[in-house]
């Protein structure tokens, strides 16, 4: 163990969170050792504000609970406790022991320790020593100890000189690990992704071959963990490192047959296009919504299905989109399970990309009048760019690009000239409200 007193780090009290340190306080005084733990160090440590505040302790969860009324027990694989401060949630997990793969009767009788054959934890409450909570964690950078006591911070896994090397490192076995608990594989990508670090070599080596092992995973979990990757800033590096490490096909098996050699295919290009936006509007402390990120990301699997049942089951387009709808949200769900919240907006995004294309009469204005017109706007633009061959999409999604912007007159105007020949339709500027000439805009994508 190496001990970095308070005069050699830059951890602060001032900049962690007040229920956190009354946890932290309540416990030490209760004579209970206590330590913030985790990514709230990790970040410390960079100089980066933590999103979170997790404390581990030697206390029971049950003592816990009767130290804080405001306690919540949650958690049967891991127990855990959680303090709750109005929307603030202190998390305190108990110190993990060893965990015997000859599971003995006690521990199955007191439901304490169960593991799968493919090596998987399904249970582990194991109580042990702060020792054997460092060995425990995932990664070095992860494992890293703030002592409530007197202010130092406790290193048992060398993870202060990976964190000073930019590296993520796997504690112990990492294929043993990855087989613990499969979603470390994620875990690896998106802290590299996070914290711009490398894999390191023997960490990176297993997964590959172990991604399989995500389909054990809860699609409900999965689900948790896609808006942790994609949404979380640093989407786009995150899903360019999934696919290298054949982690994204887990979690988004149906786009795989689309993937080309050269990632140039017009699916490949929205979901770059949608994920670079996604970041750039988190980094401007705008608002994202995962259903228009799933609802880009699965458009041409859905189009493809809608134009195969049309064809070969003789249905008319809109039945055959309705089907095919279900059917893509059906089979995507079993990867990830996308609450009925977020697909509901999402089947009213690509139901208006069928609305969209007509215009007339008071059409227009009404599609405009939809809370989720925006939304299937910028997916109409998206598919635009993405295929320029397709004059048609380009020349609809110009003309609305106009309309919004137009006055009334001239968006009667417009309304008029669809019924037109090519010929008789006279060049318009573009115009703001106002009247005068538009200028550029940069349109960011609808995540309200």
């Amino acid at each position: 163990m190496t001990v970095i007193p308070r005069a050699a780090h830059c951890i602060s009290r001032n900049d962690i969170s007040n229920n956190a340190l009354k946890v932290l306080y309540r416990l030490s005084n209760s004579g209970f050792e206590a330590y913030l733990v985790g990514g709230g160090v990790r970040d410390l440590l960079l100089g980066k504000k933590p999103k979170d505040f997790d404390i581990t302790t030697n206390a029971t969860p049950e003592q816990i609970r009767k130290l804080f009324r405001n306690c919540r027990l949650v958690g049967r694989r891991f127990r855990l406790a959680h303090i709750m401060f109005g929307p603030e949630v202190i998390e305190v997990a108990t110190f993990r022991g060893h965990h015997d793969p000859q599971t003995t009767e006690e521990q199955e009788d007191k439901n304490l320790s169960q593991q799968a054959k493919s090596g998987m934890l399904l249970r582990d409450n194991i109580f042990g020593s702060i020792e054997d909570d460092a060995i425990r964690r995932d990664f070095t950078i992860n494992s890293l100890y703030y002592n409530i006591a007197d202010f130092t911070v406790r290193d048992y896994v060398h993870g202060l000189q990976d964190l000073k090397d930019g590296v993520i490192r796997m504690i112990g076995d990492p294929e043993t690990r990855y087989r613990e608990d499969p979603v470390r594989m994620l875990r690896a990508v998106r802290f590299a992704s996070k914290l711009d670090m490398k894999i390191e070599p023997l960490t990176a080596e297993p997964i590959p071959r172990l991604a399989p092992l995500l389909k054990d995973i809860p699609s409900a979990r999965l689900f948790e963990e896609s808006l942790k990757l994609l949404q979380a800033g640093q989407g786009y590096a995150t899903y360019k490192m999934l696919r290298q490490y054949g982690l994204f096909k887990q979690l988004f098996p149906i786009l795989q047959q689309n993937f080309t050699e050269h990632s140039d295919s017009p699916m490949e290009y929205i979901i770059d296009q949608v994920l670079k936006n996604t970041d750039s509007r988190l980094a401007n402390s705008q608002r994202v919504n995962p259903a228009f990120l799933f609802s880009v990301m699965l458009w041409y699997p859905l189009a493809e299905h809608a134009e195969k049942l049309s064809q070969e089951g003789g249905l008319a387009y809109y039945e055959a989109f309705a089907l095919a709808m279900n059917d893509i949200l059906d089979e995507q769900c079993h990867s990830i399970a996308i609450p009925k919240r977020i697909t509901s907006t999402m089947r009213d995004i690509w139901q208006l990309q069928l609305r969209l294309p007509r215009r007339q009469g008071r059409r227009a204005n009404k599609l405009m009048e939809h809370p989720k017109f925006r939304a299937a706007f910028d997916l109409l633009e998206l598919r635009a760019n993405a295929e320029p061959h397709r004059k048609e999409l380009v020349e609809l999604a110009r003309w609305w690009d106009e309309f919004q912007v137009a006055n009334n007159s001239q968006q009667r105007e417009m309304i008029t000239e669809l019924g037109q020949t090519p010929a008789r339709r006279r060049t318009r500027p573009k115009k703001s409200h106002s009247g005068a000439p538009r200028k550029p805009r940069n349109k960011p994508q609808d995540n309200e």
